[in-house]
C-alpha cells in the first residue's frame, strides 16, 4: 500500500510541495499532500476513468512534459502509480493507490461546495447518482453518529500529540466514548 513518507518532525509528509506553518496541522497535512490546484485536475480524470496518459494530457491540455512532471510528483506523494498495460500504444497509463483514492469525497464535496456559488442553469457540471439519475448535494456527516457536522458543536480540538503551537491554538475537550 503505498503512502506519504512520514519521516519528518511530527509526522509531517516529506514533499517538495507546500509545507504546513504548524507541521502537526491535519489542514497543512492535507495541503501538503494535495499540494497545487493541478493535483485535484489530474485526481478527477482518473477518478472519471481517463487512466491513459494521452487521455488525461488531451482532457487538460497540458504539455506532455509537464504532465509527465506532475504524474511523477504525484506518484513521490503515493497518490498514482504506473498501470502496466500492453494495450496502451506508449505503455503510459496510471491508477490511483489507495491513498489516492481517499481523496474522492473531498474531491465531490469540493465540486458541490462550487456549485452552490452558482444558480443551477449556470452550472457545467453536476454530481449524479448513476442509479436513480437524480443530483447529489453531498455533505459531510460523522461516521459514528450520521449527524452533518458543518454546526458549530464541532470544533477542533487538540489531540493526544499536540505539539506546544496546537496546545495553545486549540481547547482540550475530554472525550467520551
Amino acid at each position: 500500500m503505498s503512502s506519504v513518507r512520514t519521516d519528518a518532525p511530527h509526522g509531517t509528509p516529506s514533499l517538495s510541495g507546500p509545507k504546513a506553518r504548524i507541521p502537526d496541522c491535519p489542514l497543512g497535512r492535507t495541503v501538503a499532500v494535495v499540494g497545487a490546484w493541478w493535483t485535484l485536475e489530474i485526481l478527477h480524470e482518473i477518478f472519471n476513468g481517463h487512466t491513459r496518459f494521452a487521455a488525461i494530457r488531451h482532457h487538460l491540455g497540458t504539455p506532455a512534459e509537464l504532465l509527465l512532471e506532475r504524474l511523477a510528483e504525484l506518484q513521490g506523494r503515493g497518490l498514482v502509480e504506473p498501470a502496466v498495460d500492453a494495450t496502451a500504444p506508449d505503455g503510459r497509463e496510471y491508477r490511483l493507490t489507495p491513498l489516492g483514492r481517499t481523496l474522492r469525497p473531498l474531491l465531490l464535496v469540493i465540486a458541490a461546495w462550487g456549485n452552490h456559488q452558482l444558480a443551477p442553469e449556470d452550472r457545467s457540471v453536476i454530481l449524479v447518482d448513476t442509479d436513480t439519475g437524480v443530483e447529489v448535494d453531498p455533505i459531510v456527516v460523522d461516521r459514528r453518529t450520521g449527524r452533518p457536522i458543518e454546526t458549530e458543536n464541532v470544533v477542533f480540538a487538540r489531540g493526544p500529540k499536540a505539539s506546544e503551537l496546537v496546545a495553545e491554538r486549540y481547547p482540550k475537550i475530554m472525550l467520551t466514548s
